[in-house]
């Protein structure tokens, strides 16, 4: 299997994968020391009983983040295969997917440059407005101020968003936008 690299297409998918992996073999193990201590000493009342039992927090938690992982849905080859050329010199950011208290926020690719965060989604009940918020009130906390956040579910129109965006010539650091980058990691499934 390859590594999966947020911000990367098909990110999703493989760390879906893995997650999946790990979850079955934190469950194997907790039964195997369950099953050994019941084997060797005929009852449940044990000390192996005990780690078993300790042993499913691990596996619960991360039966918790596949559950997360399956509803997350990456981006489509076909919107990728129509993304892809149009991103230019843009750093183009697949498969991210974000969560909130109210709402979960599906975005198969987003790009920042400057003070612009272009979104696209394929989510049929993508809440725009909430999405716009919970990134605000994000950046706030981190210090970062006055950006300007659009997402479409419009394949056409995200292109020429970012044909739009490529072609325009102006001085930006390229820092800063690192530095939103990776808070949008950081906040990403």
């Amino acid at each position: 299997m390859k590594k999966a690299v947020k911000g990367t297409y098909g990110y999703l998918k493989i760390k879906r994968n893995w997650v999946f992996i790990r979850t079955i073999v934190f469950f194997a193990i907790s039964i195997a020391i369950f099953i050994t201590g019941y084997v060797t000493t005929g009852s449940r009342k044990n000390l192996f009983t005990i780690v078993a039992v300790l042993g499913c927090l691990p596996a619960c938690k991360s039966l918790v983040n596949l559950i997360l992982f399956f509803r997350a849905k990456g981006c489509s080859k076909k919107a990728m295969e129509q993304i892809r050329p149009v991103e230019g010199h843009l750093m183009g950011m697949y498969d991210m997917f974000f969560t909130s208290y109210q709402n979960n926020f599906s975005i198969s690719h987003m790009v920042v440059e400057d003070k612009i965060i272009l979104a696209y989604t394929e989510a049929e009940n993508f809440h725009d407005k909430e999405f716009k918020e919970h990134l605000t009130t994000i950046f706030k906390q981190g210090g970062i101020k006055d950006m300007t956040i659009t997402t479409t579910n419009d394949i056409k129109k995200y292109c020429g968003q970012l044909e739009g965006l490529n072609a325009m010539n102006q001085e930006y650091n390229p820092q800063r936008d690192d530095e939103v980058r990776i808070v949008l990691y950081d906040i990403s499934l």
